[in-house]
């Protein structure tokens, strides 16, 4: 956690965002800091803009940073094919989920049956990034307080997941694996054994998660009642995901609203009521354990051979007739959608990514640092899990 330093009484604003008067200015107590961008948790370039009276934050303004931004006014200005190498990065812990979501609203559009073998291929891959992505925020948040034997384990552990996803796309951050009409390829041969030996060290590893910090009393004694979330904002802000169903709230786009494949597959929504940064990291463990069922119930189903891409038209000369569509997924912070509109021309006339990090993230984030201890600042952050230029996209 980086804090720099300000006295310019200028800057401090005179009263918060309730009305009233944030500062003592005859006490003297007072002072603004910055905390970051130095990839506190698993928020990336963010920083947040605090003024404190002590050690206990009275304001807060959060800072997204400058790294991937403008990537929706982008794609109008490609074609569609052109639009996935942008796409990928509006999350990029998370690529895999733009990438189902372009494709799903080019697909509808333009009147594209994709193949069984393809959705069930999409599905597996959607399922690898949750796994993969879960697995760094919870280092993250295990990180943020002090606890950085539980980074290295998840990291090593998502490096395993990595792997298999560079055997099957060849990439192991950006794919681009699921182009309109299906997917690339399907499985390559002995994949089902591989990720079967690196499920189960997975599982081993999130046994060590569970005795080393759910079950660490410092853990506990920091996190419980920390971060609290009113179930009421849940609709009022639209908080999605672990987040929500931290809160008791059961929101999981993949019941809800199903598509792919997950009408055929056996799998609960794990709900918590304390709504706090320890319930949301329960929610968030008990999903890495549904993840890895996941895949183990996929990889079977997949086809060893067959049709795994639709016919489609000259890709640089593909026009799309006139039209509208949103398309959702969940991601592991929640609902993440794409809103796509089409004028008949090669090129997309409207794009907008509807992901859960501008809720989280700023709205949020800005509510709940009032009144928090510094210290405290960084674990609220990673328990919102949240991507910067998702906002800025």
């Amino acid at each position: 956690m980086m804090l720099t330093f300000k006295e310019d009484r200028s800057l401090f604003p005179e009263t918060g965002k309730d009305g009233k008067p944030v500062i003592d200015w005859e006490s003297g107590k007072f002072t603004k800091i910055w905390q970051g961008p130095v990839h506190p948790g698993m928020t990336g370039n963010m920083s947040l803009e605090l003024t404190i009276q002590g050690d206990e934050i009275m304001d807060c303004v959060t800072h997204v940073g400058y790294l991937h931004r403008g990537f929706e006014k982008l794609m109008e200005r490609r074609r569609f094919i052109q639009c996935f190498p942008i796409c990928v990065r509006v999350a990029v812990p998370e690529p895999d989920f733009n990438e189902y979501c372009l494709a799903s609203t080019i697909e509808e559009l333009g009147g594209i049956e994709v193949p069984e073998a393809a959705d069930w291929m999409r599905t597996l891959l959607l399922e690898m990034s949750r796994l993969q992505s879960f697995l760094a925020q919870m280092g993250g948040q295990g990180s943020s307080f002090g606890l950085g034997l539980i980074g290295q384990w998840t990291v090593w552990a998502r490096d395993l997941v990595l792997d298999r996803f560079e055997e099957i796309t060849g990439g192991r951050v950006y794919h681009m694996h699921m182009p309109p009409g299906g997917v690339r390829s399907l499985l390559p041969a002995g994949f089902e054994a591989r990720m079967t030996d690196t499920l189960d060290k997975i599982s081993g590893v999130m046994e060590e998660v569970e005795r080393v910090m759910l079950n660490n009393s410092v853990f506990k004694t920091r996190a419980i009642g920390l971060g609290y979330i009113d179930p009421k904002w849940v609709d009022e802000y639209g908080i999605t995901g672990p987040n929500a169903r931290g809160a008791g709230v059961p929101k999981d786009v993949r019941k809800d609203y199903p598509y792919l494949m997950y009408d055929k597959l056996d799998f609960d929504v794990h709900v918590e009521y304390e709504s706090d940064v320890f319930a949301r990291t329960k929610v968030r463990y008990n999903d890495i354990l549904t993840t890895i069922d996941l895949i183990r119930q996929i990889v079977p189903r997949i086809p060893k051979s067959g049709e795994f891409m639709a016919d489609v038209p000259n890709v640089l000369h593909w026009k799309i007739p006139y039209g509208e569509t949103y398309k959702r997924a969940e991601c592991t912070r929640g609902e993440y959608g794409y809103y796509t509109v089409t004028d008949g021309s090669g090129y997309p006339r409207r794009i907008n990514v509807r992901g859960p990090s501008y809720t989280h993230a700023v709205t949020l984030m800005e509510k709940m640092a009032i009144n928090l201890n510094i210290a405290d600042t960084a674990g609220v952050m990673s328990s919102l899990h949240t991507y910067p230029p998702e906002i800025e996209r």
